[in-house]
This record gives C-alpha cells, structure tokens and sequence, in this order.
C-alpha cells in the first residue's frame, strides 16, 4: 500500500540529516510510517505496519546498532514479520530492508549509498528502481531529494491502488523552529486525490518560512532602497522606521527567520516578496 525512501546527508553546513519520504492509498499514512531521530537514525515501517519497530527501532539505532542488525532484530521477534516491510539507515548512513514473504505484490525493495527504497502493492518492481535512480542522480538538499524520488515512483505507477496522502519527515540535531528539537521538516499530506504534488507545494511554503541558515542570502541596503521598502511597508499598513515596519511586516507574514537584527541588510528573498516584479 505503500513506497517510501529513508535516507540521509551527512554533508550539510548545519550537521547531518536523516528523513523518510512516503506515498500511499492510505489515510494519514505519515502518522505510522516515518520516523527518525537525529544522531541515530531514520526508519520507515509499513506494509502490515508494526508501529512497534518506530520507538524501539530508534532506540536501537541510538545505542549503536547498525541498521541490518536492528531490521534483524526487529523482525526476527516478529511472529507476523512476513506481512511486514521495513527500511532503516543508521547513524552512519548504512541501509537494510526487509519484505516479508507474505507482503502484497508487488513488493520488494533496494539499498545504495545511504538510501534504501521500499513499497508494496506497488504496480511493479519500475516504482522502486525509478525512485533509486532519481535519488541517485539528483542534487541538492536532502528533503528535495526525497520529494523527486516520490515523484518518480508516483510517475511509475506509485500504488497500484491509486493515491491518498504522502509524507515528509527530516531530522537534524537543533533543526526544529527555535532551535530545542531535532524535527527540522514534519510536513503531512493527509487526504488528497495528488498528495506527491501537494506535498511539493508543501515544501516551498516550510523553505520560505523556516529557510536554513547557509540558505539565507543578504543585500546591503543604501538609502535609496531603505526609503523604498520604508514607503512600500507604510503603505501595508506597517507604521515606523524601517526595523520597526519590517518586524511588523514579518510577523504577519511568517518571515521572522529571514529578518537580521542588522537593519543595514535585508534578506533577498524579504527583498523579493517586498519588491514584485512589475
């Protein structure tokens, strides 16, 4: 019922990243599938999903554990593990999958560099080598990654039951909004006849307001375009100097973490959505 990727990053300037990416004809199927915990971990649980092998899984890849060791683990204590599917990649970006002989076909999955892909009921084994080649040959962040790979399952085939929900999970240590979690992205599509496009929409909207600290690009004002986006802010209704309007502006539009307590700059894409082209 489902196809999904676990994967990880290790790369970024913030730290290392661990996320799950999933589609399937099943409601809210974020809610049992994903998990993850930064410094440990991602694992992805479905087909019969045993919701049992999320906590204890990640408990597992936080003591140490590699992941073919916690997917043998997990199943091997499992009396129904044939009616199961799970991915993992542990803290040092190894992968292990497992499908139960009793799963839906079609069912299987693949492991590479960090990655593992998995689904089942699936329209044909095209769904998971399509969604490892475009994880493979894309670039960028870990999160975009995912996405396209869901595109190209869904393009695939996806489930062969049709559509319903998709899910975005990403984990990085201090990556949740004020800095005091680790869920850096948590992103639902739970009920929707394209919930792979939905959740792309998705996306662009969580990057915008909660951008990552190297994605943030800042422009020195001069007095010219201090006096410019001062007059554009009064005309919005926000009143004062051109700090004071723009801290207003911001928390009406969600744009906080794109505001520098330096007021001779602004963020580019603040300067952007201020600044529409004509």
């Amino acid at each position: 019922m489902t196809f999904s990727i676990v994967a990880w990053d290790p790369d970024t300037p913030s730290g290392p990243e661990w996320g799950v990416a999933v589609a399937s004809k099943f409601l809210a199927v974020g809610a049992v599938v994903a998990w993850a915990r930064a410094g440990a971990g991602a694992l992805a649980t479905q087909a019969l999903a045993n919701l049992a092998y999320g906590p204890e899984g990640l408990a597992r890849l936080t003591s140490g554990e590699d992941a073919e060791s916690v997917v043998a683990a997990l199943t091997g204590a499992d009396e129904d593990r044939e009616h199961r599917q799970l991915g993992v990649v542990d803290a040092a970006g190894r992968s292990a999958t497992f499908t139960g002989g009793e799963c839906m076909e079609w069912a299987g999955g693949r492991t590479g560099e960090g990655y593992c892909c998995q689904g089942n009921i699936l329209v044909g084994s095209e769904v998971v080598d399509a969604m490892c080649e475009a994880f493979e040959s894309t670039g960028g962040d870990l999160a975009t990654r995912m996405i396209v790979t869901l595109h190209a399952g869904d393009r695939a085939g996806g489930d062969r039951r049709g559509r319903q929900s998709a899910s975005l999970l990403v984990v990085r240590e201090g990556g949740a909004y004020g800095g005091g979690l680790d869920k850096a992205v948590d992103l639902r599509v739970d009920d929707h006849p394209d919930p792979v496009a939905e959740l792309t929409r998705l996306w662009e909207l969580h990057k915008l307001v909660f951008p990552r600290k190297e994605d943030l690009e800042f422009v020195v004002l001069d007095d010219e375009l201090r006096a410019e986006l001062t007059e554009r802010l009064h005309a919005l209704g926000h009143e004062g100097d051109l700090h004071a309007a723009l801290f207003s502006w911001a928390g009406v539009e969600n744009m906080e973490e794109r505001l520098a307590d330096d007021d001779r700059v602004i963020e580019r894409r603040v300067l952007e959505l201020l600044r529409p082209p004509p």
